[in-house]
C-alpha cells in the first residue's frame, strides 16, 4: 500500500491575495476598496457616526480601504450627508473609525474631495460655488432637494487658490490625526482639480490657467502640500482620463495628452500609488481593456492600482499581465463586505440595493450578510462609485 502523503499538494494563490507594498503601505492582498460616496453623515457638523465606523470595520478584510470623498473644508461641500475632515469633532468621528479598522488588522486611507464649481448654492447659503472662471460645468450637484444643476461659479481669486491648497494641506495634517495610514487625493471629472485641467473651464490668463503646463499647477501645488504632513509614501493620487462628465468633460486627444502631461509630472512626486479610473465596460459582463491600463504603466513608474467594471477573472488576469499592481472595486463592496474571502473561496456575489446608496441609515449599508450566513441579494443595481 502506498505512503500516504504527509503534506497536501501546493495550491498556487491567485494574485489578487497575495501581498504588495504601495510606497510605504504594506497591503495583506491586492484587492482595494474603491471610494464610495453613501451620504450617511447626516449628524450635526457632517461628522462621521458610529454607523461610519461600522460599515468600514465590516470592509476591514480589504488590502487597503480608501474612505468615501470627504470635505477638506466647508467650501468644497458640493454633495449632500458627506463627511468632512476639516473640524476636531470630524477627526474624533474619524478617530473612531480608524482604531476599529486597525484593531481589525485593516489598512485604511482618507480620500480628499472638493467639488468646486460642481457644487451648488444650496450648498453655501444661496452663494454660487467658485471654480476656476466663471463658466457653469453643466452636471448636477446632490442637494438637500435633490438632484439640481449647476449655476455659473464666481471664479476664483489668487487668495482662493492659496486658501485651497492650505484647506488640502490642513485636511492632510488632520487624516494623521485621524489615525489613517495615509490619504487620496480625488482628481476625477468634473470636480475642482480636473476644473483647473479642463480648458473650457479654465480661461484664466495667470499662473493657473493658459497653456497646459499652468492648467496642471493647481493639482501639482495640492499634491505638494498634501505630502507634507506625512514621512515617506503614503499619499495617492486618483485620475480618471477616460471619464467623461457632460459635454464639458469629454475623452478625447486633447484631454488624454493633458492627463500623459500631468502623470509624468506625478511620476517625479513621492507618491505611494496612482489610482487610475479605467474606461467603462461595455457590454456588462465584459472585462476592461487592458491596453487603456498598459498606456499608463509605461508612463508612471511607482504603484499603480486600476478600477472599473473587474471581478474575480479579470482582476487576477491584470495583476498576472504586469499591468497593475492591485485593483480597486467600488459596487462590489457595497453589498459584499467580505469580498476578499469571497473571491479566495470563489464564491459568488451579491448585489446591491440601487435605492439605498445614498439615503437611509443603517439598510442597504451595514445589512448585508457575509457569505454563509443569510440569503444572498440577487437585485439588480448600477455602480455607486464615483
Amino acid at each position: 500500500m502506498p505512503a500516504l502523503p504527509t503534506t497536501a499538494p501546493a495550491t498556487p494563490v491567485q494574485p489578487l491575495l497575495r501581498p504588495v507594498a504601495l510606497g510605504d503601505l504594506r497591503l495583506p492582498n491586492r484587492v482595494v476598496m474603491a471610494p464610495l460616496t453613501r451620504a450617511r453623515a447626516a449628524a450635526a457638523g457632517l461628522v462621521p457616526t458610529a454607523l461610519h465606523a461600522a460599515y468600514y470595520a465590516q470592509r476591514a478584510g480589504a488590502g487597503l480601504i480608501i474612505t468615501e470623498g470627504t470635505w477638506v473644508d466647508e467650501e468644497a461641500i458640493g454633495f449632500v450627508h458627506v463627511p468632512g475632515i476639516h473640524s476636531d469633532a470630524q477627526v474624533a468621528g474619524w478617530r473612531r473609525v480608524t482604531d476599529l479598522v486597525h484593531a481589525l488588522g485593516g489598512r485604511i486611507v482618507v480620500q480628499l474631495w472638493h467639488t468646486g464649481a460642481a457644487s451648488h448654492p444650496d450648498h453655501h447659503g444661496g452663494r454660487p460655488p467658485a471654480g476656476p472662471s466663471a463658466v457653469d460645468p453643466r452636471v448636477r450637484s446632490f442637494t438637500p432637494g435633490g438632484f439640481k444643476a449647476t449655476v455659473t461659479p464666481r471664479e476664483m481669486t489668487a487668495a482662493d487658490i492659496a486658501a485651497t491648497v492650505t484647506a488640502f494641506r490642513a485636511a492632510s495634517a488632520n487624516a494623521r490625526r485621524a489615525g489613517f495610514d495615509g490619504v487620496e487625493i480625488g482628481a476625477l471629472p468634473p470636480f475642482l482639480l480636473t476644473q483647473f485641467l479642463n480648458p473650457r473651464l479654465n480661461r484664466r490668463t495667470d499662473a493657473y490657467g493658459g497653456d497646459r503646463v499652468r492648467r496642471r499647477r493647481l493639482l501639482l501645488e495640492t499634491v505638494d502640500a498634501v505630502c507634507e504632513p506625512w514621512a515617506g509614501r503614503r499619499v495617492g493620487v486618483r485620475l480618471g482620463p477616460y471619464l467623461a462628465s457632460g459635454d464639458r468633460f469629454p475623452v478625447d486627444a486633447e484631454s488624454l495628452a493633458d492627463h500623459e502631461a500631468l502623470v509624468a509630472e506625478l511620476d517625479a512626486r513621492p507618491l505611494a500609488y496612482l489610482h487610475l479610473r479605467g474606461p467603462d465596460v461595455s457590454p456588462a459582463g465584459a472585462s476592461p481593456d487592458p491596453g487603456a491600463f498598459a498606456r499608463w504603466r509605461r508612463r508612471f513608474r511607482g504603484p499603480l492600482l486600476v478600477n472599473n467594471g473587474f471581478d474575480r477573472e479579470s482582476g487576477n488576469a491584470v495583476l498576472d499581465a504586469g499591468l497593475a499592481d492591485a485593483v480597486s472595486y467600488g459596487t462590489h463592496f457595497v453589498a459584499n463586505p467580505d469580498l476578499v474571502t469571497r473571491f479566495a473561496l470563489g464564491q459568488g456575489l451579491a448585489a446591491g440595493d440601487a435605492a439605498t446608496f445614498y439615503t437611509g441609515g443603517a439598510e442597504g449599508y451595514v445589512d448585508y450578510p457575509l457569505s454563509g450566513t443569510g440569503p444572498a441579494v440577487t437585485r439588480d443595481a448600477p455602480p455607486a462609485a464615483r
